[in-house]
Parts: C-alpha cells; sequence; structure tokens
C-alpha cells in the first residue's frame, strides 16, 4: 500500500525553556500537549483533508492547552491584560488571514481562518476583529478565562526587575527567553501536494498593549507557497 506524501510539523514554543526548570512531570505534560496537537492534524490529512484545515485544528488544541503562551495560556501585557494575535496562510492560493490585539476570542487562529476566508482582508485587528467574529460565530470568552497563575507570577517577577534592577541609565530588564517562550504554530503537506501554515501567540510577557510582533505579519512570522515552502515562526 502506497504511503501517502502529507506531512504536519508544530512546534510549541519559540523561546528556549531552561533544563534545569522543566520537571519530568511539566516535560510530560508539554509533549502530552504536543502530541495531542499532532493527532489531531494528522489525522487530517490522513482522512485527505486540507492542509489548511490540519493546521488550523493542530493549532486550536495548543491554543486550548494552558501550558502554551496562545489562547488560553497567553501572557500577561504590562496592564495585567492578555492580547494575542494569531495568522494563516493557504499556501496554494496564496490567500492569508491574520489577526492581531485579540481580547476575548477562545481560538484566534480560527479567527484568522474566517478573516481569510470571508472578510475580503488580510489582517484586522482589536475591536473590529472581534465584532466580525460576533458576526460570524466565532467564540469569545471573558478575560478570566485566559487567566494562569504561572502567567500573572511570570508579569510580576518582570515587573519586580524592571522596578530593583534598573541599570545605571534607567535602562529597563530585557525580556529573556526563559520568561518569553511563546508563539505556536503548525506547517503541513496535504495529499494535493498544498501547503500550509499557522501561528497563534499572545507575545511577550510586560508588552505595552497594543504591541503587535512578527507572528500575524505575513512574510514574517508566518508564510506559505507551493512554490518553495511553509514557516511558522
Amino acid at each position: 500500500m502506497r504511503i501517502p506524501n502529507i506531512g504536519l510539523v508544530i512546534h510549541g514554543g519559540a523561546g528556549t525553556i531552561e533544563r534545569s526548570k522543566m520537571t519530568p512531570e511539566r516535560e510530560r505534560e508539554y509533549r502530552a500537549g504536543l502530541e495531542r496537537a499532532l493527532a489531531a492534524g494528522y489525522e487530517i490529512l490522513k482522512k485527505g483533508g486540507s492542509s489548511l484545515d490540519a493546521t488550523e485544528a493542530a493549532v486550536r488544541v495548543l491554543e486550548d492547552d494552558p501550558h502554551f503562551n496562545a489562547g488560553r495560556g497567553s501572557v500577561f501585557t504590562s496592564a495585567g491584560t492578555n492580547e494575542m494575535d494569531a495568522a494563516i496562510m493557504d499556501g496554494h492560493t496564496l490567500n492569508a488571514g491574520a489577526v492581531a490585539s485579540l481580547k476575548h476570542i477562545k481560538n484566534p487562529i480560527s479567527l484568522a481562518r474566517l478573516v481569510m476566508d470571508k472578510s475580503g482582508h488580510v489582517m484586522m485587528d482589536g475591536e473590529g476583529a472581534e465584532a466580525f467574529a460576533r458576526e460570524n460565530g466565532i467564540e469569545l470568552v471573558d478575560q478570566k478565562y485566559f487567566f494562569t497563575q504561572e502567567r500573572w507570577e511570570a508579569l510580576q517577577k518582570i515587573k519586580a526587575a524592571e522596578k530593583h534592577r534598573t541599570g545605571a541609565a534607567g535602562k529597563k530588564i530585557r525580556i529573556t527567553d526563559q520568561d518569553r517562550h511563546g508563539t505556536v504554530g503548525a506547517v503541513a503537506l496535504d495529499k494535493n501536494g498544498n501547503l500550509a501554515a499557522a501561528t497563534s501567540t499572545g507575545g511577550t510577557t510586560n508588552k505595552r498593549p497594543g504591541r503587535v510582533g512578527d507572528s500575524p505579519v505575513i512574510g514574517a512570522g508566518t508564510y506559505a507557497s507551493n512554490a518553495t515552502c511553509a514557516v511558522s515562526a
């Protein structure tokens, strides 16, 4: 029996988590989340589904897992709120959808997909994006949904460092990879040879409200083209 020419690659964080701070139990939890995401996306590909559907499904699983900095596990801004960005791109058509500065969307990647499929735009942000979500049945949640004690403590740690350890010139402390370790994503190849990429993130801890990074920027944090490759960073 011929093995289908399909593939799925995911990542659960763009930063570095120090081994000394990774307990066996915590590593098992991370791996379990990644395995669930792989299973969700690959099942779609095995059944002949599209790379777009597979990447969206995989990223949704990671967004629902509080261990990852996307969706439910998003980090906090300097104001103590959560703001999320996401993007998805179709390597066959080169169509793309992106969203930024979301505060109430349970699965930002699905709203990015909706922007691509139905809005006539490539990127939407903030209140306008959330209004579009309401109009189209995307699930919205209270900000309390995104609260995790670990992320809150990470914010307090950075704020304390800024307050007590400013340099001679009064410069703020830089966020380390250990504090960052965020952004999730997936790239896939389906049976028709079509590529897709999807990325979702809560950004960086203690970011200013309204800050948008590279993740939802097409061609920077997310890109897919059948002629070349698919990338989620």
